[in-house]
Parts: structure tokens; sequence; C-alpha cells
């Protein structure tokens, strides 16, 4: 079946038929599932997100990521985070039909994309890292059911953070025996300090809503320079319940480290996130971007990475996954 068949039989099930359906385009930029810009005759554009074959490989976290990306959406829309609206989703594998979500499509340019080619003032830029502070803390005060993955990928939700982390942690490590991934350290050695860590997580109490992959390339800008804002922050799929804190690891793929960051903290502080970071807690941001940056190092078997990207995931993340996990022992 050609791809704009598959399109169209996908969008019928969202009871979307083909004679509504001006335009179909493939997107890019996605790293594991599949989008497309679904153009329809009276103007609306919807974007549909359809996952590779469960066949495929793939780290263990990312079966039903879209159980994950649909919670998100769902609670950035309660939370007034401007994001994508789900429009319809069937998000179950193993029902003998493919996986889809059909959301709204969110305006903007990713903010790397407006930086690179358009420029932006400091002022302007730290403004914004403000404005995402914000944003990020309304997302925080969402409350979860339990902690954990909502796919139950790696476990199923549990009352416990450290019980919900552990089988995270395990699971990547597994991944990364199974594909034979490279990493600066031995999956023994990372395994010992996931354990050693875990009582720093017995503090965290409360599931929130966790995005996880909060790099500029998920956080659309919108507006005139010297005048934008954010227009969506986008690709919720590797959200979990967990601790907030968790979210100040991808955020470090900015510019800025966001728990140093005076813009950064301002805004989150009056989005009513909490700033007062003392040693325990900086552990534990250190121990999540281990855990963030273990994922760069073993997706890139699974998905057949080479040349550039892989080199730059192994100088990036490899460089930095032991002086985490020895933060993260403090």
């Amino acid at each position: 079946m050609a791809a704009h068949d598959e399109v169209a039989a996908v969008m019928a099930r969202a009871g979307v038929p083909a004679d509504r359906i001006a335009a179909a385009t493939a997107l890019t930029g996605g790293t594991y599932n599949a989008l497309h810009a679904v153009d329809l005759t009276d103007g609306t554009r919807l974007v549909l997100k359809v996952p590779p074959p469960a066949h495929l490989p793939r780290l263990r976290y990312e079966a039903g990521l879209l159980h994950g990306e649909e919670r998100f959406y769902v609670a950035a829309e309660a939370a007034d985070v401007p994001a994508p609206r789900v429009v319809r989703a069937e998000p179950d594998e193993g029902t003998g039909q493919p996986p889809y979500l059909l959301m709204t499509h969110s305006p903007g340019r990713p903010w790397h994309l407006v930086a690179a080619e358009d420029g932006m003032g400091e002022d302007e830029n730290a403004r914004l890292r403000g404005e995402l502070g914000t944003l990020m803390a309304r997302l925080h005060a969402v409350r979860g059911p339990a902690f954990g993955y909502p796919s139950g990928s790696t476990g199923p939700l549990t009352d416990r953070w450290a019980t919900a982390f552990a089988a995270m942690t395990d699971a990547i490590l597994d991944d990364a025996e199974r594909y034979g991934a490279w990493l600066p350290v031995t999956v023994a050695e990372a395994r010992a300090a996931f354990a050693a860590a875990g009582p720093l997580l017995e503090r965290v109490e409360t599931p929130a809503l966790v995005h996880f992959d909060l790099w500029p390339g998920n956080v659309l800008l919108v507006g005139a320079p010297g005048a934008r804002s954010v227009g969506g922050l986008i690709d919720g799929e590797r959200m979990f319940w967990g601790d907030p804190l968790a979210d100040f690891a991808s955020l470090e793929l900015t510019d800025s480290v966001p728990e140093d960051d005076p813009a950064f903290r301002a805004g989150y502080a009056a989005g009513g996130g909490c700033t007062t970071w003392d040693e325990a807690a900086r552990r534990r941001i250190a121990l999540y971007r281990a855990y963030l940056h273990l994922i760069m190092l073993v997706e890139v078997v699974p998905r057949g990475y080479g040349g550039e990207h892989l080199a730059w995931a192994r100088e990036f993340a490899g460089s930095r996954l032991p002086g985490e996990l020895a933060a993260a022992a403090g």
C-alpha cells in the first residue's frame, strides 16, 4: 500500500474520509514515529503520528509511546500550555491495526532553527527562557495517578518513584546489553551507581507530568523578531509521571544549565515551581541526566545511526555520563 493510501486508511479510522483530504505530506525531524501533515479541504491542517511496526528493533520504553503523548497533550490543554490538541487517538498496539495519534497542527518554528537562521538577541533569548520556565512549572503542577510510563512499557505504574525509576534504568541497561551498545562505563558499573543513588528518590512523593524531551527542537516559536513567544511544546511521547526535576535533564541540551539560569529560574518560580534546590536535588538532576544520556547512547543501535550523529552522541552523551553518575553519588 502506498504511503498516501496508508495515511488515508488511518484517517478514515479517525473519522476523516478520503474526500476531505486535500493533501498529505510526510514531515521530517522525528526520530522514532512517522509524522504526516494532513491538509483538509476546509483549510484545516492536522498532524498524524504513527509508530513503526512493533516487530522492528526498538528500546523497551518505546513500546506504546503514543499513550504518553496523548496524555501529555490532554494535560497541557488543562494546564493552559500551548501544545497540539488531540483530535482522536488509538494508541494501543496488538489490535491488528496500526496505532495512531491525530492532533492539531501547532504553528511556529523550532527554537534552534529560529536562532540559527534568523538570529536572536540575548534579551529576547532570556525572555523566552523565562517563558519556557513558566510553562514547564505549569506542566509540573499536573499530577499523575502513579509513577512511571503511562504505557507500562518498563513496568506497571507504582506509588513509589524510586521503584519506577529503578525499572526505567534497568530497562535501558537491559537494552544496552541486548544491542551491544557502546558505553563509557560498564553496564554493571551503571547499575551499581543507579542502585546506590536510589535512596535520593524516596523524598519524591507526588507524580508530576514530565515531558523529558524539551530540547529546542521541540519548542516552537511564533511572532516577529524581538516579539517572539512560545507557540507550542511538541513531541510529548517520552513523557512519564515522575520527579519534575527530571525535565531539567533535556533542557541542558539548550545553551544554558536551567538550574543555574536566572531567567529560567525566575520564570519557573513565576509559574509556581520550586527553585530552592539543595545538594540532594542537584544529585537527582545528575541522575536524570545520566538516564537521558544512556538513552542517547543506546538508541543509536536499533535506529542504525552512524556517521556524524553517532560520533556526536558518543562525544556529547558519552563524555558526560561518567561525571553524572559520579555527581549523583555525591
